[in-house]
């Protein structure tokens, strides 16, 4: 926890949720880690109370509201492997709809998983992911998919 807390490429709610429970751990009243941490009692109040009973789970967000995913995680591990790892047939590089086509998803779902991975196939020197070990979840909580 410590480390979610000091680590500069933590996600900044999980580093200021860690920075909570720790210091709710140092025995500080909610009023005095808000001071500390910059936020209101209330906020501290909600994130000791999740930490209680699931632990390091409970400071994780939890689902937002609203239509459930139809694309899942295998989908898009798909589009972006065949991205990165494949050409179509007679072709220099993969197309939205040609994507669309192989992995039978609409196009715009092609479109939304490449701009969530930055990927741009027809430049091939702008192909790079990022190292961040919560790249994945920043991606989703970001575009929804």
């Amino acid at each position: 926890m410590q480390q979610w807390a000091r680590r500069p490429k933590t996600a900044q709610r999980l580093a200021l949720r860690s920075r909570i429970v720790l210091g709710c751990a140092e025995g500080l009243a909610n009023q005095a880690v808000a001071r500390q941490c910059g936020t209101s009692a209330r906020t501290v109040g909600k994130w000791r109370e999740r930490f209680l009973t699931p632990r390091l789970e409970g400071l994780v967000d939890e689902p937002r509201p609203g239509a459930p995913r139809e694309i899942t995680d295998a989908q898009v591990e798909e589009v972006v492997t065949r991205t990165l790892e494949s050409k179509p047939h007679q072709a220099t590089h993969w197309s939205t709809r040609a994507m669309a086509r192989a992995t039978r998803l609409s196009h715009m779902a092609v479109a939304r998983i490449w701009r969530a991975f930055g990927l741009q196939p027809h430049r091939v020197e702008s192909f790079k992911l990022s190292a961040d070990p919560f790249f994945v979840e920043k991606v989703r909580e970001i575009v929804g998919l």
